[in-house]
């Protein structure tokens, strides 16, 4: 699998040192099967457009807002130029403020992880720098950043040679597993926890990537193998409005499995 392009570049800043990174998604789900919705009739792709919810009509871009819902059908609508008034200073540093013990953070909080690595060759000694002391204090950082206009807080911890950013969820966003679990009883018969033990050790294996594989996804791609060898692939019909273009905006309607 190829590396992918940069998702985010700015700077990394502890203290006096500052260096210029990169981060990328450390997961994808580009690998997947996605399905595109077709009309079987004619085998096109059928498209989606944004249309007023009164009356129906299409929507153009430049007449569209983002809308905050205060009430039953009544919104403060912000522009373009509201939310550009209101930009952090996150947008393009991550300046590392606060450290917390490695393994302090309970997993709960943990939500997307990125890679982050030096973006330039003169940032590389300064990089090093950052993720050493780091490792040697056995600590990850906290810090902020924005990401697709939204300030996200974010934990860095040094892996390897460069950086692994997890983004957090935000204190209101976790239930407390007390909710959940204080009603469980903890009563249990040591005979038949004896006997578990027992099963688990016959059972334990080294982790490999092949445990979580998606037979789903092989047997798919098998049954496309085959449709595919069967008969040929559906080409869409050209309609009238193809050959003038079109000049709404529209978006794929798209599914994929998971």
């Amino acid at each position: 699998m190829a590396p992918r392009r940069p998702y985010w570049k700015g700077y990394l800043k502890l203290s006096l040192v500052t260096c210029p990174v990169a981060m990328t998604p450390a997961t994808s789900d580009s690998e997947k099967v996605r399905f595109h919705t077709l009309n079987k009739d004619t085998g096109n792709r059928v498209v989606s457009q944004y249309v007023d919810g009164v009356t129906g009509k299409p929507v153009k871009d430049e007449h569209e807002a983002k809308g905050y819902e205060r009430g039953e059908n009544e919104y403060v609508i912000l522009t373009d130029e509201d939310l550009e008034s209101v930009e952090l200073e996150t947008v393009r540093t991550i300046d590392i403020e606060k450290f917390v013990p490695r393994g302090g953070i309970e997993w709960v909080y943990l939500e997307t992880p990125y890679y982050l690595t030096a973006n330039d060759k003169i940032g590389d000694e300064a990089f090093a720098v950052i993720r050493q002391a780091m490792e040697a204090e056995n600590v990850v950082g906290i810090s902020r950043v924005v990401l697709g206009r939204r300030e996200r807080a974010i934990m860095l911890e040094p892996r390897g040679e460069g950086i692994v950013v997890w983004t957090l969820r935000f204190g209101d966003e976790v239930r407390p597993e007390s909710e959940y679990f204080a009603g469980i009883d903890k009563k249990s018969d040591a005979k038949n926890v004896s006997a578990l033990e027992a099963a688990i050790k016959k059972r334990l294996k080294d982790w490999s990537p092949e445990m979580v594989s998606d037979p789903i996804q092989e047997s798919l791609l098998k049954l496309i193998a085959d449709k595919s060898k069967a008969k040929k692939p559906t080409k869409p019909k050209a309609s009238k409005s193809d050959k003038g273009g079109n000049e709404e905006k529209t978006t794929s309607s798209t599914l994929w499995m998971r």
